[in-house]
């Protein structure tokens, strides 16, 4: 009797458990160089099928703005502090020389939001020139974060 009491309580406790809304999960972006595009890829695609929100709370350079073409605008929120930092693909050779990729630009440029996309072409497009985008423009395009 005492067994079917105890299993009665942990089948309650479980089921309780389960009814709870869980926490929302958050990434947070607090300083970014980039890098790799690969592993962005990889990372934001994990966030956006996680259902995660992103909060961008610092610099978030280079391949880190492939957040905004992978996670959707209405889980992404920015603080005071961030800043995204934009420019032209380029790859390394086997010698380290680095190259312009225009046809890689135009692809990431495209799969931006359209915000953002506008916001870069009004300052000339990506080129190797790194294009800052944060305060106040930066406020009109995505939320502050709560």
């Amino acid at each position: 009797m005492r067994t079917a009491l105890v299993k009665a309580v942990l089948l309650v406790a479980a089921l309780c458990g389960l009814a709870r809304a869980p926490a929302l999960a958050e990434v947070r972006i607090l300083s970014s160089p980039g890098g790799q595009v690969g592993p962005f890829l990889d990372l934001f695609e994990q966030v956006r099928s996680s259902g995660e929100r992103v909060v961008i709370d610092g610099p978030c350079l280079s391949a880190c703005t492939l957040v905004l073409s992978l996670v959707p605008s209405d889980r992404i929120c920015v603080t005071r502090r961030a800043i995204l930092g934009f420019h032209a693909a380029r790859s390394i050779d086997r010698r380290g020389r680095l190259y312009a990729e225009p046809e890689a630009s135009e692809v990431v440029l495209d799969a931006y939001p359209a915000p953002v996309r506008d916001w870069i072409r009004r300052r000339g497009g990506l080129s190797s020139r790194l294009l800052l985008l944060r305060g106040r423009e930066l406020a009109a395009i995505y939320r502050s974060c709560r």
